[in-house]
Parts: structure tokens; sequence; C-alpha cells
């Protein structure tokens, strides 16, 4: 039986999924969370196998649930299930820890399927997603990362990147302004000859 917790804050999306996933063949909602911080409070004690996390949650993104989560339990299964098809969350969540990526309007039996296959070590994705993905390896494939060129502060800016951090958050971890983070961040670009925090970390990732 796999276990499979859902983390959205539309209550009507939240109950039809619970009801979705409880007619599936040896699939159950064991919990169901509105927000991300209710979510990372309480996941750890009901272990799911499977989490579907939403991105555009009311404080804590979805994003940074996953992050959360991940740390707290690196082997759970994390699938966003979002209406944002959107380069830059995409490679956010992915880099947070999430292991697959749907957009909403996947049908029941596709979202089933998908479930079941993260649980069993997949990536499941939507077809767009996929495409997005598998375009940037491609752009980027004879690229070379020119990460030796950056200043210790730039690294240790791209290394929060890596992890997933927004921008207001690699200020506040590093106690520097949010203006001094993207000065550093056109330099980081510039470097690497990219042109979004996208490119530098797949960039970044294929060293």
């Amino acid at each position: 039986m796999i276990k499979v917790s859902i983390v959205e804050d539309d209550n009507r999306i939240r109950e039809s999924l619970a009801v979705l996933i409880d007619g599936g063949e040896n699939i159950r909602c064991i919990s169901s969370y509105a927000t991300a911080e209710e979510a990372v409070e309480k996941i750890p004690t009901r272990k799911p196998d499977v989490v579907l996390m939403d991105i555009n949650l009311p404080k804590m993104s979805g994003i940074e649930c996953v992050r959360k989560l991940k740390t707290l339990l690196p082997k759970l299964q994390i699938l966003m299930l979002t209406m944002y098809e959107d380069d830059d969350l995409v490679f956010q969540s992915l880099m947070a820890g999430a292991s697959g990526y749907l957009v909403k309007r996947t049908s029941p039996a596709e979202l089933l399927q998908a479930i079941e296959e993260v649980h069993s070590g997949a990536s499941p994705m939507s077809g767009k997603i996929a495409r997005t993905v598998v375009e940037y390896f491609q752009r980027l494939q004879s690229a070379s990362p020119q990460e030796e060129n950056l200043s210790k502060r730039e690294q240790e800016i791209l290394d929060l990147l890596v992890k997933g951090y927004r921008y207001k958050e690699i200020a506040d971890a590093l106690s520097i302004s949010f203006e001094t983070v993207r000065s550093h961040l056109k330099n980081i670009y510039d470097k690497m000859h990219v042109h979004s925090r996208t490119e530098a970390v797949v960039k970044y990732l294929r060293r």
C-alpha cells in the first residue's frame, strides 16, 4: 500500500485529490494539509511514502516546504502538482528535492500512475515540463562551468541557489542586503555566461 499525503491550500482540490487517491488500487491518502507549516510539523510523524505538493501556498511556499521535508525525511518522494509551468519554478522544485513535476490538468489516471512511478523510483513529469528539462541540458551540453572564477562570496551565493533558496533567503542567510545579492548574481551570470538562475544552476550541476 502506497501511503500518500497532500499539501494543497484549496479545500475543493485537496478533498478531490483525497477521494481520487483513495479510489486507486494499493494507494491511500493518509493525511492532507492546507499549509506548508502544518505539513512540515506533521508529515514526519505520519511518514507517508509520497507527498503531492502545491507550490503557491499561503505563507511558506511549496518549494521551501519540499526543502525542509527532504532535510527531515531524505527518502521521502515528493511530487509537485501545480498550475505553474514556469522554468525557474520547475528547476527550483527539482533542486529542492522534488522527484517529479505535474500540472494540475493531469488526468486522474495519469496522476495515479505518476504516484506509483515516483514511489518506484521514477521521476514523472508532464510532457511540456520534461521537454523544458531536456532542452536546458541540451542547450548547456557543450558549455563548461566557470565557477573557478567566482569569488568566495559568489560561490556561497551559487551554492544557496543550487539548494533552491530565493534571493531574500540568500540575503538573510548571509546577512547581506537584497540589493547586494542581486549585484553578486549579475557578476555570477556574467562569469558563467548565463542569463538566469536556472541556467546558472543547471550549468553548475553539470560540472
